[in-house]
């Protein structure tokens, strides 16, 4: 664990002083699903209450009084929030992804931040392998085959892929990258990766080149954050040189996928198949996408089991607690 920001002085200890005021930049969904309530030792603001718009919300009495930021991906902190909220010394994040937060004004005002860190890593994993299966093998596809009655009238499915033997492209191999590969691995599949930067301990073979990944895998697996660079990263050139019988799986974020062009080939034939856990305008699913037997398409609940949303929770309530008792946040964004 590490430290929050050195030029940042803690507030007073939770026993000595009234409950700290959280801001909830929407509904806490994690809780909600389990039913689980609020910690009561924090007083949090619900924005979506108040009959205020926004901008005058953050003007409002009871904002000034915030200390700390709840979000996720869906809920961005600008730095003209953060400007607006200047008792704000922490912002908690639900979510592995940062792109929707301002961490260099974060870092500017002296902001400690949190991520969802490595709770959601193995389930998020188990979804794209599930995916790159399911596109292969054609489990979604058969199912609604067998559900219309299709087996009866047409005969047997077309054929699948088998999974053996297969090179597989990880863009990005972090903690959920590692645990991807590990994965595949046990499939007899080859692993390639690329990364911002080749890792000295990983004996798979580096790109540097996305482009080059993709020209020398069967499957490309999408398992890298959102930034600046990222976005758009894999585009008709890339998806060209994954050609008509591959297949990519996004577990990432929607935009760094030129989602366009991707339907474009998978409608022209000349892209194998998609596994989609994200998209770039979500909850917007391109119509195009829906027709077609080659693509599997889930609405961003890769890390949606019982197990991972409590272990969320905890960590989200133990990053509140550590920070207004003067001790280490457990899973701290550290400013690079």
């Amino acid at each position: 664990m590490a430290s929050c920001p050195q030029n940042y002085s803690h507030p007073l200890p939770l026993h000595r002083r009234p409950p700290p005021c959280i801001l909830l930049l929407r509904d806490p969904h994690h809780f909600s699903l389990l039913n689980r309530p609020l910690p009561d030792n924090f007083h949090f603001l619900k924005m979506w209450e108040s009959p205020l718009p926004f901008d005058d919300f953050l003007s409002s009495a009871d904002a000034r009084s915030v200390e700390a930021i709840l979000t996720s991906g869906l809920a961005p902190v600008t730095a003209d929030m953060l400007r607006r909220l200047p008792g704000v010394h922490l912002v908690v994040n639900a979510s592995v992804g940062l792109n929707h937060i301002n961490l260099a004004e974060c870092w500017r005002r002296g902001i400690a931040v949190t991520s969802a860190g490595d709770t959601e890593s193995e389930e998020v994993a188990d979804l794209a392998v599930g995916l790159l299966i399911d596109v292969l093998r054609k489990v979604s596809a058969s199912d609604q085959s067998v559900r219309r009655g299709l087996w009866s009238s047409e005969g047997a499915f077309a054929l699948g892929s088998k999974l053996g033997g297969k090179r597989v492209g990880i863009v990005g191999l972090g903690r959920i990258g590692l645990k991807v590969a590990k994965r595949v691995e046990a499939f007899g599949r080859a692993i390639s990766y690329n990364s911002r930067e080749k890792k000295p301990q990983i004996s798979y073979p580096f790109y540097s080149n996305v482009r080059d990944l993709a020209a020398n895998s069967d499957a490309l697996v999408i398992c890298c954050g959102l930034t600046e660079q990222t976005h758009h990263m894999v585009d008709r050139e890339v998806l060209l040189a994954l050609g008509k019988e591959g297949v990519i799986v996004n577990i990432g974020r929607g935009p760094i996928i030129d989602e366009k062009e991707m339907v474009q080939l998978l409608v022209q034939g000349q892209l194998g198949g998609a596994g989609l856990d994200v998209f770039e305008n979500e909850p917007d699913v391109p119509e195009e996408l829906l027709g077609l037997d080659n693509v599997v398409l889930s609405p961003h609940v890769a890390d949606f089991t019982p197990e991972t949303v409590s272990n969320l929770c905890d960590l989200i309530v133990g990053n509140l607690e550590a920070f207004f008792s003067n001790k280490p946040l457990f899973s701290p964004v550290l400013d690079e």
